[in-house]
């Protein structure tokens, strides 16, 4: 059975993670990856800084051969990064192992990042691997997924989940509010209507999803 595991590991042992010695107040978040020969492309967010001190800060790291700017939105910029597979890292052992990267979010604490496995047995390679490159990661989750919980995550957004998820933990969704949009706004790097854009269509898409999956369409009509 597809099962799916979070690990974290320390902001430094991470790809990309170099970027958090000169901005440690940013948010990183991997958007997709894309492998190709000896280099791994992947497609990030970095949140709450100018693009030119991203570039800047990947300059001398010896995984990085080249960075580009691929569009900006306020302070949110998506960068193209080429990664050498010769450096050892997290991202080298999935492209390795051969297991998919779902969602990866740093700071400057540690990066948390999901992978899904089509058995266990895929994602204990992939930790088998990680402890023979020393790669210090840290296994906080694991669960075998069922037909609603794939359909539901299949149809939220990286950045519609990471929304979700935050609001929930912070208590946005008890009754009074622990936490105002602002105050996720604020968290996530964001402006306060694009909290609420990515909560509105999140919902939406976890609706429509699960009551998809309870009552299928009558196709017999």
């Amino acid at each position: 059975m597809a099962t799916e595991a979070t690990f974290t590991v320390p902001s430094d042992q991470f790809p990309l993670g170099t970027v958090f010695e000169q901005l440690p107040g940013v948010t990183v978040e991997l958007e997709r990856i894309i492998p190709a020969q000896d280099v791994v492309i992947p497609y990030f967010w970095v949140r709450g800084t100018a693009v030119d001190d991203i570039e800047d800060a990947f300059l001398d790291h010896p995984g990085v051969e080249n960075i580009r700017l691929v569009d900006s939105v306020e302070d949110e910029h998506l960068l193209r990064v080429e990664w050498t597979l010769k450096y050892d890292s997290v991202l080298s052992t999935l492209m390795e192992t051969g297991v998919p990267l779902i969602k990866a979010v740093g700071t400057s604490e540690q990066w948390t990042f999901d992978i899904r496995g089509d058995d266990r047995r895929d994602v204990a390679a992939f930790q088998e691997r990680c402890r023979e490159l020393a790669i210090p990661i840290t296994l906080t989750k694991l669960q075998a997924l069922t037909p609603i919980e794939s359909a539901a995550e299949t149809a939220l957004t990286d950045t519609q989940q990471e929304a979700l998820e935050l609001a929930y933990e912070r208590g946005y969704f008890n009754t009074p509010r622990d936490v105002t949009m602002a105050d996720l706004g604020d968290e996530l790097g964001i402006s306060q209507q694009a909290v609420a854009s990515r909560l509105r269509r999140g919902i939406s898409a976890i609706l429509g999803s699960t009551l998809t999956e309870l009552h299928p369409p009558d196709r017999t009509t």
